[in-house]
């Protein structure tokens, strides 16, 4: 190397060092681009296609998405509302029925056998959020891990976490009573198995039901 240039390297701060940078024009990186720039003047007529199909794609897994999301809320509604049954109760919408945190309470209290604290009897968003946040500190003390469920998530009807709420529940309460009624036959099973299981069970008496799985058997 040259030494005077080094000894200049030497003097240099990194406050120099950033405004040399800055300076500095970006040469090199013109000449790669314009390299490249001759061959995407002319229009490709693949570029459509393939535009046009990554957007099928996309809107056909956004649809598989909101399908999914339609069993689910089907499915969870039903399984909340047989246990609501049993103190008379029902909701027929779970995105929205959840919302003021009572019904959320009332399923807590059935499934658990144990009484929670009164809701508030108020019809204000504060009364809501109040009402939500004993049931989910309840669920806590029941070590119920809950990923990024805050109470508002819930009043505000938030489909992915109220959906995420319900299965947390199901796989506490429900999926625990599933794996004792089949232990006899010393079977362990899946989550998702150990539902199906319980809305195969749930629907035995029903010759016309015959649920096989989660996408088909729900469509009606």
């Amino acid at each position: 190397g040259n030494p005077s240039h080094d000894g200049q390297m030497a003097n240099i701060t990194p406050a120099k060092l950033d405004n040399m940078e800055l300076q500095q024009p970006q040469q090199p990186l013109q000449n790669n681009n314009s390299r490249w720039d001759t061959t995407d003047h002319h229009h490709r007529p693949w570029d459509e296609t393939t535009a046009t199909a990554k957007l099928f794609e996309c809107s056909r897994i956004k649809a598989l998405a909101d399908e999914r999301e339609a069993v689910q809320k089907k499915t969870f509604t039903k399984w909340v509302n047989s246990h609501l049954a049993l103190v008379s109760c029902r909701i027929s919408d779970l995105y929205t029925d959840l919302r003021d945190g009572c019904m959320l309470t009332k399923l807590l209290e059935v499934l658990s056998g144990e009484q929670l604290p009164k809701p508030t009897r108020g019809r204000m968003r504060i009364h809501s959020l109040e009402n939500v946040d004993k049931a989910l500190q309840f669920l806590k003390e029941q070590r119920v891990h809950l990923e990024n469920v805050g109470s508002h998530d819930i009043v505000d009807g938030n489909h992915r976490l109220t959906l995420g709420l319900i299965w947390t529940i199901i796989l506490r309460f429900q999926i625990q009573v599933i794996k004792i009624e089949t232990e006899d036959s010393r079977e362990t099973r899946s989550a998702k198995d150990a539902l199906l299981l319980w809305c195969q069970m749930k629907t035995a008496g029903y010759p016309e039901v015959n649920i096989q799985n989660f996408t088909t058997s729900w469509r009606d």
